[in-house]
């Protein structure tokens, strides 16, 4: 007897970037694959060289909560799952939109708690995050002895944790030397952290403040161009440790340019505010041979 031709699962996901962070974006309400199943799909396809290529995947999925008009599932590029991705959220809520989900204004349930977006009807303008306040600012949490640099580095979480160190020039900083060494310090968190190298600019004495960034991310295990929580957390910092003064701060990250904005009392925010591009790079399909490959389904 002939045994049928096996098939491959098609596939279909949309590739974006949000200011050069970029994600592999699946709508999973569809597909409906398990936790285990996209870990190892994040894990198969964003290796750059080898294959589509990403910082993240992402995942629109339903929300059982009241009020929620959907869940946001993200896992990093090596397959680790992420609480919570800046970028990856402002992305996924352009591409909720895009996937009938009512705009312009959302409500998105992910393992950081719920968070809310808006998304303009003009994809050239840019998707607004706002986010709950930080958590356990904690100032020179360890002091940095190198010979390239020296200092404090402080510890934050904007929905995932951030290592904080300030330098005098960044195009100079030792980010692919001490960045896998700061991410996973103990003395900065037991679970590992994201590490940004931050040089302040301006201050923004009277209007916005600027600073530069470069973002050692976990899970990728890598330097990003850019990353969300990473600038939320550096404008914050530079702001509670005096370095900057205004309460609007312009980002300067390698791959693009995102605005933090500071609602209330640095010191208790109402909200926190990331402003950004989330852009559509291209939509493609993947064969997925589900009896050929078990590695992923």
């Amino acid at each position: 007897m002939t045994l049928p031709t096996p098939k491959p699962l098609v596939v279909e996901f949309t590739k974006m970037t949000g200011a050069g962070n970029d994600f592999i974006v699946l709508d999973n309400r569809f597909f409906q694959f398990t936790t285990d199943e996209l870990s190892r799909f994040a894990a198969k396809y964003c290796p750059r060289r080898s294959s589509v290529g990403a910082d993240g995947l992402l995942a629109l999925e339903e929300s059982p909560l009241d009020g929620c008009d959907y869940r946001m599932v993200y896992y990093n590029a090596d397959g680790s799952r992420g609480s919570m991705c800046g970028n990856g959220a402002r992305c996924l809520a352009r591409f909720a939109v895009s996937a009938g989900i009512p705009g312009p204004d959302l409500t998105f349930e992910t393992d950081a708690g719920t968070y809310r977006a808006r998304v303009a009807d003009d994809p050239r303008e840019p998707v607004l995050l706002f986010l709950p306040s930080y958590e356990n600012y904690r100032p020179a949490c360890r002091m940095l002895e190198d010979e390239e640099l020296s200092g404090p580095v402080d510890y934050i979480w904007t929905g995932t944790d951030h290592a904080v160190v300030f330098v005098d020039t960044l195009q100079a900083a030792p980010v692919q030397r001490l960045g896998p060494l700061l991410r996973s310090d103990d003395e900065i968190s037991t679970d590992g952290s994201n590490v940004d190298f931050v040089e302040v600019h301006s201050s923004g004495n009277g209007g916005e403040a600027v600073i530069r960034v470069r973002t050692y991310e976990r899970g990728v295990e890598a330097e990003t161009d850019a990353c969300g929580t990473g600038a939320v957390a550096a404008a914050l910092v530079s702001l509670l440790s005096g370095r900057t003064e205004a309460r609007a701060t312009r980002v300067e990250m390698p791959g693009g340019i995102l605005r933090v904005r500071v609602d209330g009392p640095v010191s208790e925010p109402v909200e926190l505010v990331l402003e950004g591009p989330a852009d559509v790079v291209y939509r493609g399909t993947l064969d997925l041979w589900s009896f050929v490959d078990p590695a992923v389904r």
